[in-house]
């Protein structure tokens, strides 16, 4: 019995040892390793949330003209096809600034017989008055005289020297003409007979004899009847105007001998 007692101790510690020589690492390199304290020298870890980038300054972003070295930004080209606006001018009456139709043109070209036709009219609410549109046909403005060269006499006489000469307003200066657009009228109003007299009025006369301007020579004088029953005395013209009612108000102001 001791025999046998002593055989079974032996063979179960065996066994034990064989079950622990099974359980363990085949490489001992493969055995894990203790873990790694962390001290305070060790770096932190970094934080996984990004940090929010500043943004930009948009001053920064755009060249500075002013600074050395900067470019100035290119104006962008005009679509195709699209005008570039014409430079603005201030108009004066009768056309575009610096061009062939306003007064400073028109002082320095004087009207010519062949552009201007010439039209006289009787005013309804004033029968002694006829109205003398000068109209410029041509194509650019020109100079008139202050008023017409008129007379008033006999339509069979031969010598227009006994003509009756209006009176005219006096204190002229200013302006060396009166400027017309192309296409447009200049008017003067004479008054017959402005007193309105019956008796003492000039014998004779039935004509009014016109030339538009007094530098034109008087082979351009336009002829036209002052009609039946015209009576003159003491006649006055006035000075050209833009329309009959300044001319007429014109009229009434003269008081010199052309």
């Amino acid at each position: 019995m001791s025999i046998r007692r002593a055989l079974v101790v032996p063979a179960v510690l065996a066994g034990a040892v064989l079950a622990l020589t099974a359980c363990g690492p085949d490489n001992p390199n493969d055995a894990p390793q203790p873990a790694k304290q962390t001290s305070a020298a060790d770096p932190k870890p970094a934080d996984p949330k990004p940090a929010d980038p500043k943004p930009a300054d948009p001053k920064s972003a755009a060249p500075d003209p002013a600074a050395p070295g900067s470019a100035a930004p290119k104006p962008a080209d005009p679509a195709p096809g699209a005008t570039a606006p014409a430079p603005s001018g201030k108009p004066t009456a009768g056309g575009t600034s610096g061009g062939a139709g306003d007064d400073s043109y028109a002082y320095a070209h004087p009207c010519e017989g062949k552009d201007l036709t010439v039209r006289v009219t009787a005013r309804p609410e004033a029968p002694n008055q006829r109205v003398i549109e000068v109209r410029n046909q041509g194509p650019h403005a020109c100079g008139l005289s202050y008023y017409p060269l008129v007379g008033l006499g006999d339509s069979r006489a031969a010598d227009r020297a006994k003509d009756v000469r209006p009176l005219v307003p006096g204190g002229l200066g200013g302006a060396p003409a009166y400027p017309v657009g192309a296409g447009k009228s200049a008017y003067a109003v004479i008054d017959l007979n402005p007193g309105g007299a019956a008796a003492g009025t000039a014998p004779g006369v039935d004509q009014l004899n016109v030339l538009p301007d007094d530098r034109l020579p008087t082979a351009e004088t336009r002829n036209f009847p002052l009609g039946p029953g015209a009576k003159v005395q003491g006649p006055k013209l006035g000075l050209y105007r833009s329309s009959v009612a300044d001319a007429a108000a014109s009229a009434a102001t003269a008081d010199q001998r052309p």
